[in-house]
């Protein structure tokens, strides 16, 4: 089992592993010489080169939206996929517009899409947010379905629910990456939750 989330050393990241516990990823070398070849292969090897790329040349400088853009750019991407949430519409709008202005062909697809009510997933009516009023079910699948048939070659989710992403990822055929993660609570930070842990949200978060 791994505890990198315990490590205080974090010793892979300055090389010297021969120092680490010995439940280190470090120390799995088959496993490492799989990975490196992997990260050889052409399309990882562009892909891995260009993310460090960005990585260095905007750390600490630049936004996640430049990142973004400077990642399609650089792996040379002309057609992106944004997946939104209804309620993040003018956002969408906005990153759209954007990634428009930097000569990219941009499909966009909204997580209502289809409308299938969501009494077709099984949900009574006292799980309904509003009960009582036709719900479209949010449709991960039909908004990856929808962009493989367009053929985008990076799809970019926009506050898509949690587990609803997951389906997206899951059927996406294109790469995907995240600009922004819903969180209605936090003001779309779910960071938030965690800086907070032991103060205003320890109640709520500790057990």
């Amino acid at each position: 089992m791994y505890y990198c989330a315990y490590c205080k050393d974090k010793y892979c990241q300055t090389g010297d592993i021969e120092d680490a516990n010995k439940n280190c990823p470090s120390h799995e070398q088959e496993l490492i010489e799989e990975v490196k070849a992997l990260y050889l292969e052409e399309k990882n090897a562009l892909l891995s080169y260009q993310s460090a790329l960005v990585e260095s040349s905007g750390y600490c400088q630049k936004t996640r939206l430049e990142e973004t853009i400077d990642f399609a750019k650089r792996c040379g991407f002309k057609k992106l996929g944004i997946v939104f949430c209804v309620g993040l519409s003018h956002e969408a709008q906005v990153l759209a517009k954007i990634l428009k202005e930097h000569h990219f062909e941009v499909v966009s697809v909204v997580c209502k899409n289809g409308s299938i009510p969501k009494e077709h997933i099984g949900i009574k009516e006292n799980e309904k947010i509003r009960p009582h009023t036709y719900e479209a079910m949010c449709n991960p699948i039909m908004q990856a379905k929808l962009l493989n048939k367009a053929k985008t070659e990076l799809n970019v989710i926009l506050g898509l629910c949690v587990g609803h992403d997951s389906l997206f990822i899951k059927y996406s055929e294109a790469l995907v990456t995240t600009f922004a993660v819903k969180d209605r609570v936090l003001a779309h930070n779910p960071l938030g939750a965690i800086y907070l842990e032991n103060s205003y949200y320890k109640s709520k978060l500790h057990k």
